[in-house]
């Protein structure tokens, strides 16, 4: 069987800046976020912390994983962070696509010109 399509999603934990860090850390240890989240089968691309901001997580998992991810969020997440989720996909492979093409095609005109 070929392996099931995968989606990614960006999601913006914004802290609660009303509280300070012990208190986020207490909040989530009371609600095991450290265990919960993410749900299993997720795989974690990226975390990241934005200073000022707080942390930038991107999951790559099956698409009927995501109502887990959102009940894990509002479960675990809410009263520590604020919430923001945007659909995404890795770039790279289509950036070196287009720089490929760019390349062929400069180098089409430069030969154009001799």
């Amino acid at each position: 069987m070929a392996d099931e399509e995968k989606i990614m999603l960006t999601i913006f934990l914004k802290h609660d800046q009303s509280q300070n860090i012990d208190q986020i850390q207490s909040k989530l240890a009371e609600r095991a976020w450290w265990d919960r989240f993410p749900p299993e089968g997720c795989e974690v691309v990226s975390w990241t912390v934005a200073m000022g901001i707080g942390q930038i997580v991107t999951l790559r998992f099956p698409p009927h994983l995501l109502n887990k991810i959102n009940i894990e969020i509002e479960r675990s997440a809410w009263g520590v962070f604020t919430t923001e989720f945007f659909p995404t996909y890795d770039f790279v492979p289509v950036r070196e696509r287009l720089k490929r093409e760019w390349q062929a095609k400069r180098d089409d005109q430069r030969g154009d010109k001799s």
